[in-house]
């Protein structure tokens, strides 16, 4: 345990109070959450490169943290009717068509490395920006206007477009 795991498993128990704060109406305080948590994701990573402390646990909590955060925000939006259903399906099921094409290529002894790919990035971005301007929305009292639209092609055409390249890249492996 180093002072980077630390952040990022306080990051980790970060995700049931945003979860409440979200369904409680109190989307400001989610707003003020989710900031914390990606301030918290950027100082845990800068620590541990500028510090030397990259380990293997970092390497797996890291992502987890990220993903249990913007997978629960999602979720829970989409139950509050804050954005359509379908946006949430989207998130949760590309995170498990990548976990369970990663989890059988291991049972069929093909183990694949996961790296980050362009798409991927952008639509992590998308999902973050998304989330925090659904979030402040809902916590300030403005309305969302002609950029909930933008955001929604945003989150469902980079989710679309990240979960095709995996799969791409998984099939490209399993073949070879």
């Amino acid at each position: 345990m180093n002072l980077p795991n630390t952040i990022t498993i306080a990051r980790i128990f970060m995700v049931p109070v945003v979860v409440w704060a979200i369904t409680a109406g109190e989307p400001a305080i989610a707003f003020w959450l989710f900031l914390a948590a990606g301030v918290s994701d950027a100082v845990d990573g800068f620590i541990a490169k500028r510090f030397g402390l990259q380990s293997e646990l970092g390497a797996y909590l890291d992502p987890l943290a990220d993903k249990a955060l913007l997978v629960s925000i999602y979720v829970t939006l989409a139950i509050a009717g804050a954005v359509p259903q379908w946006v949430a399906i989207a998130v949760v099921s590309r995170d498990i068509m990548i976990v369970s094409a990663v989890m059988l290529s291991w049972v069929l002894g093909k183990p694949v490395l996961i790296q980050p790919l362009v798409v991927s990035k952008l639509n992590t971005t998308a999902q973050i920006a998304f989330a925090a301007f659904m979030l402040a929305s809902l916590g300030f009292g403005f309305a969302p206007g002609p950029l909930f639209q933008l955001g929604l092609v945003a989150v469902g055409g980079f989710t679309v477009l990240s979960g095709l390249a995996y799969l791409a890249e998984w099939a490209r492996h399993m073949a070879a």
